[in-house]
């Protein structure tokens, strides 16, 4: 089964991530995971550290002439911005600056101070940064690979922002380039023009802004996960995945909170049977996922992100050390994320969908993986 291990804070050397269970034989390259990176820093609405970071990973271990070689992947991405930061972060004395004693509602920097017994807040929210989500997109960049190859895809898109929301557009797995060229990765180019200038007014105000991503992964097979023990159901392996990622502070699978306000005979999707195709389903409100198993139709989530918390106009707070109160401290952010947290969100449901992959049929060699599952596949009704 696949797990992953990060580290590494926001303005510290580098991030560093690791990748074990990936099956031998996947031909991995520097340039597949680099790309995804860049699609991590797109979206209007974004702040100066994009400006800064050009992100770029490199591979230190787990692959060997291009191809995966069964041992655990290691990942590097520098850090730019370090050099700006040395001083504060490396050395302790007068150049390293004042501690950071005042918490920003809606961050870790309280809850973790106390936790940790931190006077100063740096060392909380240097690691809870939305920084870290750039080794798991370079991770996440990995499981895709993989299930590029057995024939899954992922793919997201911005469905509301900031109070807009989006027409509800069909999307498909050819349809990634065409929301990758929206400033903010909605597939309905008049909701496009409405979400732009919601950013640009809440800018003006010095606010910030949320809304919802939906993420799909089309090809998945029947048979992911399990209804025999609560920690192998997809769904719960998938939502808790999601919630994982900063400012993520809800999910749901497939039309779950529509569904919950209608009847039971307007919400579940019939079950047919074709000849030479199988059980098939005219609607998908189940989202892909039925007693915690992949049903074969595709995986559909949507998350939801709070505004960010990093605001410009701060909010009233207390000092950690002195108790006084004062505006909170304000730090670089961005006015929304939203367009890059569906591409943290693609890795996320990426790597859950490889580690229940792996599981299901194996993971010592690619060969093997791909040939328990055409024989899976072979049993299955036609």
């Amino acid at each position: 089964m696949i797990r992953i291990l990060t580290a590494g804070e926001s303005h510290g050397p580098a991030l560093v991530g690791i990748l074990e269970g990936m099956p031998a034989g996947v031909r991995i390259g520097e340039r597949a995971i680099n790309r995804e990176l860049a699609r991590r820093q797109m979206g209007y609405g974004r702040g100066g550290r994009m400006q800064i970071e050009r992100d770029r990973a490199q591979i230190l271990s787990g692959v060997r002439f291009g191809e995966s070689i069964g041992s655990p992947i290691a990942l590097l991405i520098p850090n730019r911005d370090f050099l700006h930061w040395q001083e504060r972060m490396a050395k302790a004395g007068p150049k390293s600056g004042p501690p950071f004693t005042r918490p920003r509602p809606g961050h870790a920097d309280l809850a973790g101070a106390l936790k940790y017994g931190r006077l100063d807040a740096r060392d909380i929210l240097e690691r809870a940064s939305a920084r870290e989500t750039a080794m798991r997109v370079a991770l996440g960049a990995l499981a895709k690979i993989l299930l590029a190859r057995i024939g899954i895809q992922v793919l997201s898109h911005v469905v509301a922002l900031g109070g807009v929301v989006a027409k509800e557009v069909p999307v498909g797995p050819g349809d990634l380039a065409r929301i990758d060229r929206s400033p903010v990765r909605t597939a309905d180019p008049l909701a496009e023009l409405a979400m732009i200038a919601a950013i640009d007014r809440a800018k003006e105000a010095g606010d910030t802004l949320g809304g919802l991503v939906e993420v799909v992964a089309f090809g998945a097979p029947v048979g992911l996960g399990s209804h025999a023990h609560y920690d192998r159901r997809l769904d719960a392996r998938l939502a808790g995945a999601m919630v994982s990622i900063p400012a993520i502070k809800g999910v749901e699978v497939g039309d779950a909170f529509w569904s919950a306000g209608q009847v039971g005979s307007a919400v579940h999707d019939p079950i047919h049977f074709q000849a030479g195709q199988g059980f098939t389903r005219p609607s998908n409100r189940a989202g892909g996922i039925e007693g915690g198993i992949s049903n074969g139709q595709p995986i559909r989530a949507r998350v939801a992100m709070k505004p960010l918390s990093s605001l410009r106009r701060p909010l009233e707070s207390a000092d950690l050390v002195s108790h006084q109160p004062f505006d909170a401290q304000v730090e670089r952010s961005d006015v929304v994320a939203l367009p890059a947290a569906g591409v943290v969100a693609e890795a996320v449901m990426a790597l859950t969908l490889a580690s229940a992959v792996t599981e299901k049929f194996g993971a010592d060699t690619l060969v093997e993986l791909m040939r328990a599952k055409r024989a899976y596949e072979r049993r299955l009704p036609r």
